[in-house]
């Protein structure tokens, strides 16, 4: 049992890697680098509750609703500073908004934008363009395309959608923190008993 700690961060920091730039990496980003001193300041790649709740709202924000690879990163490293976020967590939640999820968010946003501000943009070709497996070029298109009421809805509902995922994210975290931090401590319990007990026992077949 002792040795579930261990495995369990171990699985959770892989992840944060495979899914988040190196510093080196970002600071190379010619969207970085200008401000590369301060973003390589130690606090914004520590893991502490705060950092990481703020860096899961973060990313989850920017990476919603700046759907441009590259952008999306470099977006969370400046905002950070202010925010004193965690940049390794909200470079990976980023990576939630990817190929596969893109044309779902654009659609949602839509039709969310028709809902709050009653506008009519014609919602069928979404699904026509989800069902033909349309290349994010084309959903932009017709995004773009759809100028009027598809752009005012689709930003609209796209900020909200974005608002409302990094608040879910932000609790989410704060309750998964805490969960570990809970576990964590349990089993530091556990193994001091079961120190206690085994030096006791060592005592008893001693005496």
């Amino acid at each position: 049992m002792s040795g579930g700690e261990p495995r369990d961060k171990a699985a959770v920091m892989n992840w944060i890697r495979r899914n988040s730039p190196t510093r080196e990496d970002l600071l190379e980003s010619r969207f970085v680098k200008p401000f590369a001193h301060r973003v390589a300041h130690s606090h914004l790649w520590r893991f502490t509750r705060t950092s990481v709740r703020r860096g899961t709202a973060l990313g989850l924000f920017v990476g919603i609703f700046f759907l441009i690879p590259g952008v999306q990163i470099a977006g969370v490293a400046l905002l950070a500073l202010p925010f004193r976020a965690n940049i390794p967590i909200g470079a990976a939640m980023t990576f939630l908004s990817n190929p596969l999820t893109t044309p779902l968010i654009l659609a949602a946003s839509v039709w969310l934008g028709n809902v709050l501000f009653g506008l009519r943009t014609n919602v069928a070709d979404l699904y026509v363009l989800y069902d033909e497996g349309a290349s994010l070029v084309e959903w932009w298109h017709w995004f773009t395309a759809n100028a009027g009421p598809a752009l005012l809805g689709g930003v609209a509902g796209l900020f909200v959608i974005s608002v409302v995922s990094a608040v879910v994210g932000y609790v989410l975290a704060s309750i998964g923190w805490d969960a570990w931090i809970r576990l964590r401590w349990r089993r530091k319990i556990r193994r001091a008993r079961d120190k206690r007990l085994e030096a006791s026992t060592s005592d008893t077949v001693a005496g």
